[in-house]
């Protein structure tokens, strides 16, 4: 968190220091656990809304598709790079490949 004072106020939460800033939430945080509003997930309700997430945006066939493709290049990437090093190794002439004449 960067503070980017650009005004000319020097007040509220905004215009403190981060650490203040830290301070100030955490005893937020801390206040609300003890008085029992702060709501925390359990492992089950956690896995019911991970599924609820899930079903989502598996609706969108294009995103699943897309995140597809993207996990097949990122699956076969060291493959390709072998490839071309090899492909590299055996042309002859200059470093990159072409050829000199």
């Amino acid at each position: 968190m960067t503070n980017s004072r650009s005004g000319s106020s020097n007040r509220g939460f905004a215009s403190m220091d981060e650490a203040k800033q830290r301070a100030i939430a955490a005893k937020g945080g801390r206040a609300a656990h003890a008085s029992g509003n702060a709501h925390q997930f359990s492992p089950d309700e956690a896995r019911v809304a991970g599924r609820k997430g899930g079903e989502a945006i598996s609706q969108d066939r294009q995103h699943m598709a897309t995140i597809g493709r993207e996990g097949g290049h990122a699956r076969h990437a060291g493959t390709r790079q072998q490839q071309q090093q090899q492909q590299q190794q055996d042309m002859p002439g200059k470093p990159d490949g072409s050829q000199q004449g």
